[in-house]
């Protein structure tokens, strides 16, 4: 009854916003006509939520609006699983190796060129609202101070140990207020702003749910830890859908994935309960989501724009929702590096879904193309509008049929490097060479439990050569370990005295306080070694 419930919701949304949008979804623009851009980018959206099975587990109405009425796309992901370095290669078309976004507080220069800016060059009356995140600078010090740390051997928690809250009542839609008032302030410029134009307009709205809130508790350089919702969104949950993810043991782990559920404080005991919790709540706050997503359309409807704009909707990276024993991203596995990609609008085939890899470095030559507007060269993405349109003109130059991400933040404590092809996702570290790679076979195990790496060792140096031919990464990695180090000295050195009581704060300090003098040693020795050398002992401790 529930699920048919949700059905019939989603049908009702889809019969309403489709009486005016009408065929014209499926018209090709004309010659004299330029389309509008509206792009929705959300936080830490899984991206398997957006097509079955995944769909069903919550109501999503808009969602599954765009998914009817425009193409999905079932193998999208992130090109860095964390939110500046994600968006910095959405908003550039480049991957993160080469715009040197390597955590949350260094990504862009703030005069870098996104394709926001070429529109707005080309003629576009232009508005960006909400969660930008794609410059360098941002984010709290914990967070920079722990991806510069991250080859530090010691093991400390970093985050809080994810919990629930609920607020509010049955009544209750608006939780996350300041996304709602984000998109007020966007659907208002539509209608009043936008449908007064004479000129084609782009609008960019970033959200920041279904990111998980941050934990007060924990003080001011707390992380987001706190999966919170109301009863209202709750009950667009089918909790008999909800699955229990498997777990592998704490030493069967794979020793990079062993230390990011350590240091995300996911290393304790956790009931059935908890984690059904946990993920109940997670779903609730993507269907606030989709909301968001639906006063947009509404607004693009009710101005009789939506028949000349095209919508997008996608996330910076997904959410693990304690799948792997994790919850957060900062890792390959599908939770967290996958994301949704839906596009609609007009010559945009409709109810199609393609499996296709694609990544966000794929938005940049793609809405450009849309908007009529010539594609710079140097970029690494690659315009989606063939695979959307049946009349797009023949790229010029192939489409590879591998996607890359990488990672090179905190709560991980190596270079990651992941190559999607086919069946397979490889998954590799550092140089390569001190820390062991995974291979996870996605026909036979969705839940990338298997890692099948010294089974077929000659698709891993198939992959590896195909990685080595987008990324030169031991060089990458040897590079980065190398700007860590300097980053923290030169930060360390700016602190003088305060250096000891600042670094014991930070938000693993109920961890550092219980060997203050051996942490310090170990930054110190940290600091006087070279290379990958002591790569493998650090992970051997593990």
């Amino acid at each position: 009854v529930i699920l048919m419930y949700a059905m019939y919701g989603t049908w009702l949304v889809f019969l309403i916003l489709s009486q005016t949008h009408g065929h014209c979804m499926c018209q090709n623009r004309t010659t004299n006509s330029r389309l509008n851009i509206v792009m929705v980018m959300s936080d830490a959206f899984d991206g398997r939520l957006t097509f079955d099975p995944g769909s069903r587990v919550v109501q999503l109405p808009y969602l599954n609006y765009l998914r009817e009425l425009g193409t999905v796309f079932l193998n999208a992901y992130t090109n860095s699983p964390i939110c500046c370095p994600s968006r910095a290669a959405m908003w550039s078309g480049q991957f993160v190796h080469l715009t040197e976004s390597w955590n949350n507080y260094k990504c862009l220069d703030p005069n870098a060129t996104t394709w926001m800016d070429m529109l707005q060059q080309n003629g576009y009356n232009t508005l960006s609202v909400g969660k930008l995140d794609y410059t360098s600078g941002s984010h709290s010090v914990s967070n920079r101070v722990e991806a510069w740390t991250r080859d530090v051997p010691f093991l400390l928690r970093q985050e809080g140990r994810p919990v629930t809250d609920l607020v509010g009542d049955a009544s209750t839609m608006r939780v996350m207020t300041k996304d709602w008032r984000t998109t007020d302030i966007a659907t208002q410029w539509i209608r009043h702003k936008a449908a007064a134009l004479s000129q084609p307009f782009a609008l960019y709205l970033g959200l920041n749910l279904p990111h998980p809130y941050v934990t007060d508790s924990l003080g001011p350089n707390a992380g987001g830890s706190t999966f919170r919702t109301s009863s209202y969104w709750l009950e667009k949950v089918m909790p008999e859908l909800i699955s229990v993810p498997k777990w592998l043991p704490l030493s069967d782990m794979h020793p990079v994935d062993y230390y990011s559920t350590f240091t995300k404080n996911c290393s304790g005991n956790f009931t059935e309960q908890e984690v059904r919790k946990i993920r109940a709540f997670y779903y609730a706050m993507c269907a606030e989501t989709d909301a968001m997503l639906g006063q947009v359309i509404s607004a693009l409807r009710d101005t009789g724009l939506l028949d000349t704009t095209v919508l997008l909707f996608t996330s910076d990276h997904g959410d693990l929702a304690m799948e792997h024993r994790q919850f957060y991203k900062m890792s390959m596995f599908e939770g967290s590096s996958h994301v949704p990609l839906l596009i609609m609008g007009p010559g945009v085939k409709s109810g199609l879904q393609l499996s296709q890899p694609v990544s966000l470095v794929d938005i940049y030559p793609t809405v450009l193309e849309m908007a009529g507007v010539a594609v710079p060269g140097g970029l690494s993405g690659h315009s989606l509008l063939p695979l959307l349109s049946q009349s797009a003109a023949r790229p010029t130059r192939p489409r590879p049929d591998w996607v890359l991400s990488e990672y090179h933040g905190c709560n991980a404590n190596a270079s990651t490097y992941m190559l999607r092809e086919g069946r397979w996702k490889y998954i590799t570290y550092a140089d390569g060479l001190s820390v062991p790679p995974q291979l996870f076979d996605l026909t036979v195990d969705k839940e990338e439990l298997h890692n099948v790496a010294s089974k077929f060792p000659d698709v891993c140096r198939h992959l590896d050569k195909l990685l080595r031919s987008a990324v030169d990464y031991p060089q990458v990695s040897q590079a980065i370990r190398l700007y860590n180090k300097q980053q923290f000295a030169a930060w360390r050195k700016s602190l003088g005295d305060n250096y000891t009581q600042v670094i014991a704060n930070l938000r693993w300090h109920l961890d550092w306080q219980e060997d203050v003098e051996n942490n310090e040693k170990a930054i110190d020795e940290w600091l006087m070694t070279s290379g990958f050398s002591s790569e493998k002992l650090k992970l051997s401790v593990f």
